[in-house]
């Protein structure tokens, strides 16, 4: 699952099946932001244990007001901006 979050946005404003899809979306509409590939049916957190991409080393690293906003620079992404475009 690919997630767009454009710069300055506080939610996703795009999720599609594949990166082509999300980027013919991007290029249609001249965006700048973020393509994220997500895990499905399971959270960000979660899915960084698994893949040993995090371990948590403070108490508040399994604290729900932690886990909620967590990412993992690990995640397949991309950055966008028109010029990318030509």
């Amino acid at each position: 699952m690919w997630v767009f979050h454009g710069v300055g946005g506080h939610f996703a404003s795009g999720v599609f099946t594949t990166r082509e899809k999300a980027e013919a979306w991007i290029e249609h509409h001249g965006l700048t932001g973020v393509l994220t590939r997500y895990p499905l049916d399971q959270g960000v957190y979660d899915w960084a244990l698994e893949q040993q991409a995090f371990q948590p080393s403070k108490p508040e690293h399994t604290q729900a007001s932690f886990i909620q906003r967590f990412t993992s620079a690990n995640q397949e992404h991309y950055h966008y901006d028109p010029q990318d475009f030509g």
